[in-house]
């Protein structure tokens, strides 16, 4: 291998072994095989660029083109060795070379040779911009942009083919627009200036946006398209220029074109004279169609425009876009985008902008056929605030669209065009179906100007009332005025003023038009008014008054008025109230005499279009009953009493509703179920009462329309002047809440108008639902026995903490019941409901006492207490109590109290118990004594305890002296109680004193548990007599009875 190399002279390096054994040394021989294939292209390119910068450097070239190449060779030898910095230099050291060509005398045609100048530019620019902005030197490339242009935007080059350096202008900026778009270098908007840089060599924002050039691209190109067109008009030869075009083909240098002839079996290429050049490049140009390119780039340039939300620029380009949809007779493309463009110059109040786009909007709806859009846009240009100077500045510019310049005349002449057309004297060309624009009575037309519309300016209609309120039947004023801003007078044939309530609407003709053409009166049922004269002056107010009267109670609004301006045009008009009316967009600003919509300034600034028409004066007493609070529970009735006292009572209706006072509503924020009702605070149950028809079989039909739970329509029978009606609504409280009653009685007072509105009466009344009682509830163990539960010893502060009772112990529950409303209440009885599936089977509920047979009476505030037994059976860690059912039912007082005369209801109130721990208690201690001593006899006290568990449990226990007793036993012990055993402790005493005397105090404690037992004072104590006692028993029957200790 040595021998190999030396022969071949290569070096050691690159020199390998190919391994094609196994995958893994193939791959890793191709990696080493191309790694060093680059290595030896960049040592080659390298060289080869070194060699012609050396040439260059030497300055021993004989052309200044010999030396643009080697520059662009140098460079693309740089870019092949990724290196950047040479590449970049190298192009521009050609771009400058290339520059300093122009105009220099050579022998090549000087039409052609500065075509293929700037072809080579165009080829350099590309290449450094590209090098630019893939450095992310954006600044740069958009300078170095800049520059280009300011250098090559001035060689225009001779007036025959000025439009090929206006199209390779428009391709500089396309093609740098693509370059941009496409970069990865961003625009920081907060760019620190440029030192020494001057106001106009400062980059612009708009610069650094693509659209820019986009925009700037289709404007060269349409400058292109201009001077084609002039230069084919001026050429003699321009129906033959393209005849020679298929034997010419370019060169094989940048820039260059030649003829191909054919000699023989060969093909030559030949040099065109530039008279030769000029007819193949008319010939190429004709056959493409600029406009469809213009269209493309401004497209591009109105999406990246509105992309940057910049909608004037975008406006701008779209504008363009529509002329060149326009030119190419595509209307319907046009009319869209001139659509959108308008409204954006309606908001800036660019009017002289607005008049052209307006022209040419008109324009296509002409062509199109399209007689209302054509209307619309011929009145608003007529309406515009033109004047005679804007009309002067207009003809400044190029093109003034199809409209002509805005002027004062032209805004007169598209008057008189339209309302000719309308009044059926002329007819205007379509190019749709060869259809011309007509207006007759066949084909009307008919315009709405709402409060936003651009048309507000032809005409603005306003209406004030002279009154706020008004009696039903009762005439008011009204004033209805008229503007227009149509350069000449109109005249109204007919006007039409429309309200809500339809039986106001009134006609008001024009008696001159009336006469004359006979005009019909519309609506038959309508009033119809007169007047003079209706014209419509330039900025001037036509008001008219008129009276107006109303039967029906309510708003009464003006909405519209429909003007009539011949026999087949309408103009329907929303109407405004001077207080709430607003200034004419493109008026406003304008040098007009300030003019008032009535006569009366003030009514100016607070009149207002609508009036509020009274309810008659209601003749019927509606009262409901007060029957204090409600409670949570029971049925609330609430007497409510109709009484016809002026006139009868017809298609009654009653309606019901219940609010919370609080508006915090009357459903529970806890979820339930949509049906069920316990997410209910309030709720209406229904009606009773109200039977005094004569028709009973109606009486449940007709009585009761519609009842929800905080809504009720109810229908009130036929009543007679003298007669009432009464009924009782029936409201429950789930929960206390106080809410708000409304009641509301509309009825019609005449049986010959039920289609008329009818007369309302409301009603009021807060209603406050209370708790009824407030339940507590205690555990207590039997006296005098005390077993031990662990989980007392490991109790911890928390208060939530279940309450614990022993296993198969008899505790004592007493249950309280506090009346907590301000009536007497009667407790029928109170038992506790379990549940077989789980209470029932854990422990064992039972009544101390059966319920008297006499309801208790609880007073305001008063408590009810009863006791029961409760024994657990089963050891469980949770086990549920049940729920404590207190049935009760307010007192009835005969003394004329409400619900006197009748039964109140009984109801059921429940309270959940929360639920217990049961635990078995390793140790019971029991006390045990007689229930009385006599002084001076002893008797025997006795301490049992319990051993429950199945391990030996160690007692001490220690009897504390007391100066009542005298007493025999072991003071201090230590004891040893067997599993299920008792260990009992014996002790004599006698009394010393009589009165109630406290016992020796025992304390008991367990060793294992380190618990100790201290019975309390109650159950420490004896009462002593000084004697016998003599007691006279008495059967107070088999009722047990218990002694509980706290």
């Amino acid at each position: 291998m040595i021998a190999l190399r030396r022969r071949a002279e290569v070096d050691s390096k690159h020199l390998m072994i190919f391994e094609q054994n196994s995958s893994l040394e193939l791959k890793h021989s191709l990696n080493r095989v191309g790694n060093t294939f680059a290595e030896l292209a960049n040592v080659y390119y390298r060289d080869e660029g070194r060699k012609i910068k050396t040439r260059l450097e030497r300055k021993s070239l004989s052309s200044v083109e010999l030396s643009i190449r080697y520059c662009f060779k140098v460079a693309v030898y740089a870019e092949f060795r990724r290196d950047w910095v040479e590449a970049l230099r190298s192009y521009e050291d050609a771009y400058h070379t290339l520059r300093e060509m122009i105009g220099t005398s050579t022998r090549s045609p000087p039409i052609q040779r500065l075509v293929e100048i700037k072809t080579v530019a165009e080829q350099l620019h590309f290449k450094v911009s590209t090098l630019l902005l893939h450095g992310g030197k954006l600044i740069e490339a958009i300078t170095w942009f800049r520059q280009h242009n300011a250098s090559y935007s001035g060689l225009v080059g001779a007036p025959e083919v000025n439009f090929l350096h206006w199209e390779w202008l428009s391709r500089q900026f396309l093609v740098f627009a693509e370059l941009l778009e496409t970069s990865s270098a961003t625009f920081q908007s907060t760019l620190p200036p440029v030192l020494g840089a001057s106001a106009t060599d400062r980059l612009s924002e708009w610069e650094f946006s693509c659209a820019y050039y986009y925009q700037l691209a289709a404007r060269y190109l349409k400058e292109k398209r201009s001077c084609l067109e002039l230069t084919l008009s001026m050429t003699e030869t321009a129906n033959d220029v393209d005849g020679n075009a298929e034997s010419v083909a370019p060169s094989v240098y940048v820039g260059q074109f030649a003829r191909l002839l054919e000699k023989g079996d060969t093909y030559v290429m030949q040099l065109l004279t530039d008279e030769e050049y000029i007819r193949y490049a008319l010939g190429e140009a004709k056959r493409f169609q600029d406009s469809f390119e213009i269209i493309a780039l401004l497209k591009k340039s109105f999406e990246a425009y509105t992309t940057s939300n910049a909608q004037r620029m975008a406006s701008y380009c779209g504008f363009e876009m529509a002329r060149e949809y326009f030119a190419l007779n595509q209307f319907s493309n046009a009319k869209q985008l001139f659509d959108s463009i308008s409204s954006l110059y309606r908001k800036e109040g660019w009017v002289t902008l607005l008049w052209e786009v307006l022209g040419y909007l008109r324009e296509c709806s002409r062509i199109l056929g399209t007689v209302e859009d054509f209307a619309e846009y011929s009145l608003e240009m007529a309406a515009l605030p033109v004047s005679s100077i804007a009309g002067i500045q207009s003809l400044c510019f190029k093109e003034c669209g199809p409209a002509g310049p805005a002027s004062l005349s032209n805004r007169e002449t598209i008057q008189k065009e339209l309302f000719e057309l309308v009044r059926g004297e002329l007819g205007l060309a379509s190019n749709e179906g060869n259809n011309n624009l007509k207006v007759t009575a066949d084909q009307p037309l008919h315009l709405e100007i709402d409060l936003v519309s651009p048309l507000r300016v032809v005409l603005l209609a306003s209406v004030a009332f002279h009154e706020q309120t008004v009696k039903p039947g009762a005439p008011t004023l009204i004033t209805l005025s008229l503007l227009s801003q149509l350069p000449g007078t109109v005249e109204i044939d007919q006007l039409e003023v429309q309200f809500n309530q339809s039986v106001c609407n009134f006609t008001i003709v024009n008696d001159q038009r009336f006469q004359l053409d006979g005009i019909s009166n519309g609506h038959p049922d309508h009033r119809v008014e007169t007047a003079p004269d209706l014209m419509l002056s330039t900025n001037k107010w036509l008001r008219l008054m008129y009276d107006i009267k109303s039967d029906q109670s309510g708003k009464l609004e003006c909405i519209s008025v429909i003007a009539r301006l011949g026999p087949s045009f309408t103009i329907c008009c929303m109407t405004e109230s001077p207080a709430s009316m607003n200034d004419l967009p493109l008026w406003k600003f304008e040098d007009l005499v300030e003019t008032f919509p009535t006569k009366d300034p003030g009514l100016s600034f607070s009149g207002q279009k609508a009036i509020q028409v009274e309810e008659p004066d209601p003749q019927v007493d509606l009262t409901l009953g007060v029957l204090g609070p409600a409670l949570v529970g029971e049925i609330f009735c609430v007497p409510v009493n109709i009484s016809a006292k002026g006139h009868a009572i017809y298609s009654g209706e009653l309606k019901i509703n219940l609010v919370d006072t609080k508006g915090g509503g009357l459903l529970s924020p806890r979820e339930a179920e949509p049906s069920s009702t316990d997410n209910l605070h309030v709720e209406l149950l229904g009606v009773s009462g109200g039977l005094e028809c004569e028709d009973e079989s109606q009486t449940r039909t007709d009585k009761i329309l519609k009842i929800q739970h905080s809504f009720g329509l109810i229908s009130v029978p036929f009543l007679n002047e003298g007669d009432s009606w009464s009924c009782k609504l029936n409201i429950r409280w789930h929960r206390p809440k106080p809410i708000m009653l409304y009641v509301s009685l509309g009825y019609s007072p005449h049986s010959s108008e039920l289609t008329a509105q009818k007369v309302h009466v409301h009603k009021s009344l807060e209603i406050e639902g209370k708790t009824v009682v407030v339940f507590s509830h205690h555990y207590m163990l039997p006296f005098r026995r005390d077993p031990l539960l662990l989980s007392k010893i490991k109790a911890s502060s928390d208060s939530d903490q279940m309450p614990s009772l022993p296993v198969n112990e008899t505790s004592i529950l007493i249950i309280t019941a506090k009346n907590n409303t301000e009536v007497m209440l009667q407790l029928l009885s109170m038992f506790i409901e379990v549940e077989d599936d789980d209470v029932g089977k854990s422990c064992t509920v039972r009544h101390v006492s059966e319920d008297p047979s006499d309801p208790a009476l609880l007073v305001p505030g008063e408590v009810f207490k009863k006791v029961f037994f409760v024994t657990p059976e089963v050891n469980f860690s949770k086990v549920k109590m049940g729920t404590v059912c207190l049935r009760w039912r307010r007192e009835i007082r005969p003394e004329g109290e409400p619900g006197s005369g009748s039964t109140a209801s009984e109801v059921l109130t429940k309270y959940k118990l929360p639920d217990i721990s049961v635990e078995l208690s390793p140790l019971v201690v029991n006390l045990e004594c007689p229930p009385h001593a006599i002084l001076g006899d002893p008797f025997t006290y006795f301490v049992r305890i319990q051993n429950q568990t199945h391990l030996l449990q160690e007692i001490k226990f220690s009897l504390g002296d007391s100066q009542s007793f005298v007493l025999s036993g072991s003071h201090n012990e230590t004891v040893f109680v067997l599993p299920k055993s008792e260990h009992i402790l014996s002790y004599k005493l006698v009394p010393l004193a009589s009165g109630s005397q406290q016992l020796p105090r025992v304390n008991v404690t367990s060793m294992r548990y380190s618990a100790g037992f201290q019975p309390s004072v109650a159950a420490s104590s004896v009462f002593v007599f000084p004697s016998k006692p003599h007691f006279e028993m008495t059967n107070v029957g088999s009722r047990p009875e218990s002694i509980a200790a706290e």
